[in-house]
This record gives structure tokens, C-alpha cells and sequence, in this order.
């Protein structure tokens, strides 16, 4: 892809792999005070700084915000490596001059740093934000509401991650899955819902070179509870982004590449054609037929015939370090689902925790033929 060296000289390399915290994300907000406003829009359940950063001083107006599960940090990484970009636009500095001179970017880049620091999906209180919505039971839901009623917003970026399992028709992992959420049971084509989708048709058309069949549409039944359904139920057009898999890339690296070439294309920085909404729908939709780990033709338990093993991964933060530990997830003779590695056992029995009994949700420590060797090195990745 042509902006492959711009996206090499502006990556924010001081933030890498999923565990992302606000103390990783302070000392750059720090720096980019000097260029940008930066605010204290709240605080989270246990006193953290809710920040917000603004970039621009245009009448159309975008409000983003990430790390509403605190365990989802691709696009925070794709929002500093953005950041950075609109500090040293180089050779596209006009077309960054015109974004700003025509828009006001808000972005809060961390709503759920209690959460980001235990990395769990809920907040402080073990609340879901993103069914929160209605209530608004917490102050982190309540700054986000805060601050969409004071911007008034004409385009909002609900910024997510999802799990390995999704799939498309290929079959591929869904790299980067979008979703114009629906403004009510119905799902109607409301005003601003047409809205969404053509801007995900744009994004999906400008990144179909580089990322060609890992682009998904993620499931739009309605749910009054999370925030996406609210706001187009408001009448502001909303884009959900789901950061998801890259072939050989868990810790996501490759996924924020793409990422923040959508911010391009959906701010048009950088952008093929504006298309028609209609053709949100040509996007394929996700489906959970990937595991992380397959492993076809083995017995267990002494069954006579060979079945098939899933595995999947569960994150898990260990003092500081995030770990991916092993559980067997399903297990079948005709099992329906695709692995992102795939393993022929080639009939041979193995054994999982030393045991010739296996039971799925079992945590996966050791796992060996039973005639002897270890087959654990094909976990890792």
C-alpha cells in the first residue's frame, strides 16, 4: 500500500503490543499538549483521569472514543499513531490543513483505564460501558454522555476490538469489521444510519488493496443499552470499528496499521471514491468460524475414530504481563470450525494435562502424544 513508508515514519513505537495503560498513554499526552488541546473531562471509579484530545477547529465535528473495555487497545495505538501523523502530516500536509480547517476532531483515548489496567472488558465496578447507555450508572458512561450532549457531534467512532473467532468467506480472519449501528428494532435505514454506511463503503473500498476479504460487517441487531444504538438513535451518524485478527498478528500490530489508514480514508486524507451507502451491504458479513487452534485427526480417549480439537486462547494479565493461555474450546468428529493454525495429528492419540479424558473449557497446561513427545511448541505463536 503506497502510504506503507508514511505509516513507517509516524508510528508511535513507544506503545506496542495489548496491555496499554493510561501511564503508557501520559507521557504523550503530555507532548502533544504543546500542538493540540488536551482536558480533563472526568474521572474514572477509582479517581483516574477521563483526558480528551482535540485537534482542529472546523464546523463538522467528530467525536472518537477507545479503550471502552479496557482489555480493547488496538485503536488507542492507532489513535496515537493518527496523533502523531497530525503533528508531522509531511508531504500530505495540505490535505491535513484542509481535515482541520474543516472539521473538530474530539477524542477521548482511554474511557476505561481502570479497566485497561486490570485489562478487563469492565470497568472498576465490573460494569460493561457499552450497556450502560441507558442507565448511566457510571461516571465513565456519564463523562461520555457529558461530553456528546456539550460537542454536539456530527459523526461519532464507537472504537473496539474483537476476538480471534471472527471469520469471513474465503475463508479469512476479519481484520477490521465496521458496523453502522441500527437506530431501532426495526433496523431502519434511518437518515443517519445511511450516513454511517456510506462512509464504511468509502473506508472498505480505499483499504480493499491491502486488505482484500479481511474487511467485515459486524451484526446490527438493535440493543437500546449500548452507546453505538443510542447515539443513531439521537440522529448522529455512528461507526462502530472492530480492530480484529491479522493473519500471525496476536498482539495486533499489522491490525493498527489498518486501522489508522481507515482514519485516512474516512477523514479524506486518503480515499479511492466516495461510494453509495448501498454498498455497506456488499461487505460480507462476520461469522465465529475461526479458532485459534485446530487440530484435525486425533484421538482421545481411546475413540476409535480421529475427531477434531479447538483451541482458543483467553488473555490473561499475569504481574503485569499479559499472557495467552490455552483451553480446549470444542471438540468433534465433523467439527465446523476453521483454525488460524491448523494441525494434522495424523491419528495419533494425545493426551492433555496427561490425561486421556478431555473435557472442553479445560485450561491447557500440557499437551503430548501418548506415545511420547510433546506437541505444546504448536500453542505458541
Amino acid at each position: 500500500m503506497k502510504l506503507q513508508h508514511l505509516y513507517d515514519t509516524i508510528k508511535n513505537n513507544s506503545l506496542s503490543g495489548r496491555y496499554i495503560t493510561l501511564s503508557d498513554l501520559f507521557p504523550i499526552l503530555e507532548k502533544l499538549s504543546a500542538t493540540c488541546a488536551m482536558t480533563v473531562e472526568g474521572h474514572s471509579v477509582l479517581g483516574a483521569n477521563l483526558y480528551s484530545v482535540r485537534w482542529g477547529s472546523g464546523p463538522n465535528k467528530i467525536l472518537a472514543w477507545s479503550q471502552m473495555h479496557g482489555n480493547e487497545s488496538t485503536t488507542t495505538k492507532a489513535l496515537f499513531d493518527l496523533f502523531a501523523f497530525l503533528d508531522s502530516p509531511g508531504n500530505l500536509k495540505a490535505a491535513v490543513d484542509s481535515f482541520l480547517e474543516k472539521n473538530t476532531l474530539l477524542v477521548l483515548p482511554m474511557l476505561n483505564p481502570d479497566g485497561a489496567e486490570t485489562y478487563t472488558r469492565e470497568n472498576a465496578n465490573q460494569i460493561d460501558l457499552n450497556r450502560d447507555a441507558k442507565k448511566r450508572s457510571q461516571p465513565e458512561s456519564q463523562v461520555l454522555r457529558s461530553v456528546f450532549e456539550r460537542f454536539k457531534p456530527d459523526l461519532c467512532l464507537n472504537l473496539h476490538d474483537q476476538r480471534t473467532i471472527y471469520g469471513l468467506p474465503g475463508p479469512k480472519s476479519a481484520t477490521l469489521s465496521f458496523l453502522a449501528p441500527a437506530a431501532n428494532k426495526k433496523r431502519s435505514l434511518t437518515a443517519s444510519r445511511k450516513q454511517s454506511m456510506q462512509y464504511i463503503a468509502t473506508i472498505a473500498a480505499t483499504l480493499s488493496e491491502g486488505l482484500a476479504g479481511h474487511i467485515g460487517r459486524y451484526d446490527d441487531t438493535f440493543n437500546e443499552y449500548c452507546v453505538g444504538d443510542t447515539f443513531q438513535r439521537l440522529g448522529v451518524p455512528t461507526i462502530l470499528f472492530e480492530a480484529g485478527h491479522y493473519p500471525n498478528d496476536y498482539q495486533r500490530e499489522e491490525t493498527r496499521k489498518y486501522v489508522f489508514f481507515a482514519f485516512l480514508a474516512l477523514f479524506q486524507i486518503s480515499v479511492t471514491t466516495n461510494l453509495d451507502y448501498r454498498a455497506y451491504f456488499d461487505i460480507p458479513e462476520n461469522n465465529k468460524m475461526y479458532r485459534d487452534v485446530v487440530l484435525r485427526n486425533a484421538l482421545v480417549s481411546n475413540n476409535e475414530r480421529p475427531i477434531s480439537l479447538a483451541i482458543q486462547y483467553k488473555e490473561e494479565l499475569h504481574q503485569e504481563t499479559l499472557r495467552w493461555v490455552p483451553y480446549l474450546d470444542a471438540l468433534g468428529p465433523d467439527l465446523p470450525l476453521i483454525g488460524h493454525k491448523e494441525i494434522d495429528i495424523a491419528g495419533q492419540q494425545i493426551l492433555i494435562n496427561s490425561h486421556e479424558n478431555v473435557f472442553v473449557n479445560e485450561e491447557i497446561v500440557t499437551l503430548t502424544y501418548k506415545n511420547g513427545g510433546s506437541i505444546e511448541d504448536f500453542l505458541s505463536f
